[in-house]
């Protein structure tokens, strides 16, 4: 919601994905989800429309779920989505599926490996965490402007390489540095010295703290599975659990949605999930991992101003700070990397 820090010149693929549910590798990750190879030292303008295309309907799904939360409750929001998802991408993964076959008969030696069990045990688990993701955010996002709610989401970018830290012993002073700016940003954007962090903002961190443990559970399951497929699976599993929670504690009924909050739903589960995969995918194809990163980041820019234009909400000056202080850190850590820290580990005698 990353890239390794190979600088060697060398052909490298690194797997990119984010809060939307996609495949994932690494530390300081962007939201979607494909294999992407560093042979580009920049990104053509097609690559970039289709990054920017991506990050605007990312963006703006921030006012879909506000107008759709409306209609319905955040189980049964999160769980039709995930439903939507599972069958736009279906035919994407068939269509693998048969590439792949095709190319195991032809006998390509260049196959990545795949493992059909290792896929479906990845896809369950974090089809799981996914849902306490998209849940949380669905609730916080009710509460406070979908500006705000964008920022806070996109905090997993910075807590990834914070939490890979601890796990790897490894970091470096861009991170840590992108990390106090972050949480400066958090503290314009959401404290009051009256009312402290309400319990929306509490919601929204939650969420970036699930999305991060999100990211680092689908690296865990990348090798040996299909990116698209372990996307497809887990939103099958987020959408089942959601509209099966839904039934029990929210009783959803279908013609109270109204034609907005069907419309909502469609835009969230066609488009956010399934067409601004497709984008990044071809955006990040071939293009500078680190420049696609950064434009696909803007999604926390264009729900603010998406907010604004839809929605006519209206950030104060204190919180545009903040989210200024924020897009700083998310710009910052993605940028190539400079000093390493490692910590010394403890020799026993």
């Amino acid at each position: 919601m990353n890239t390794s820090d190979n600088r060697n010149g060398q052909d490298e693929t690194i797997y990119q994905g984010n809060a939307r549910g996609s495949a994932v590798s690494g530390a300081n990750t962007i939201p979607g989800g494909s294999p992407v190879s560093r042979r580009s030292a920049g990104i053509p303008a097609r690559n970039a429309f289709f990054c920017f295309m991506a990050a605007f309907i990312w963006g703006t799904a921030f006012v879909a779920q506000r107008v759709g939360g409306e209609h319905m409750g955040p189980f049964t929001m999160n769980g039709f989505r995930g439903l939507l998802a599972f069958f736009v991408l279906l035919p994407l993964v068939l269509l693998r599926k048969k590439a792949r076959k095709e190319r195991e008969q032809a006998g390509d030696r260049n196959l990545e490996p795949y493992s059909f069990k290792r896929t479906v045990k990845g896809g369950i688990f974090v089809g799981l965490i996914l849902l306490v993701a998209s849940t949380l955010q669905q609730i916080g996002i009710m509460q406070v402007d979908v500006g705000k709610a964008g920022f806070m989401t996109a905090l997993y970018i910075i807590i990834v390489p914070v939490l890979s830290f601890f796990i790897t012993r490894r970091g470096s002073v861009r991170v840590f540095t992108a990390a106090g700016l972050a949480a400066a940003g958090l503290y314009f954007l959401s404290f009051s010295s009256a009312e402290g962090f309400a319990p929306a903002d509490l919601m929204l961190l939650g969420c970036a703290f699930a999305y991060s443990m999100h990211i680092l559970c689908i690296d865990h399951f990348s090798k040996g599975t299909d990116a698209v497929e372990l996307s497809c699976i887990q939103f099958l599993v987020s959408g089942l659990a959601g509209t099966l929670i839904s039934l029990i504690v929210e009783k959803p009924v279908l013609s109270s949605f109204g034609m907005a909050g069907w419309l909502s739903l469609l835009y969230a589960g066609v488009f956010s999930s399934g067409a601004a995969y497709t984008f990044q995918i071809l955006g990040q194809k071939g293009a500078d991992p680190a420049i696609a990163s950064l434009i696909l980041s803007l999604e926390s820019v264009i729900s603010a101003v998406s907010g604004f234009v839809l929605l006519h909400q209206v950030l104060t000056g204190r919180e545009i700070f903040g989210c200024a202080l924020m897009f700083t850190a998310i710009v910052l850590v993605q940028l190539p990397a400079g000093r390493k820290l490692q910590v010394p580990e403890e020799k026993h005698s």
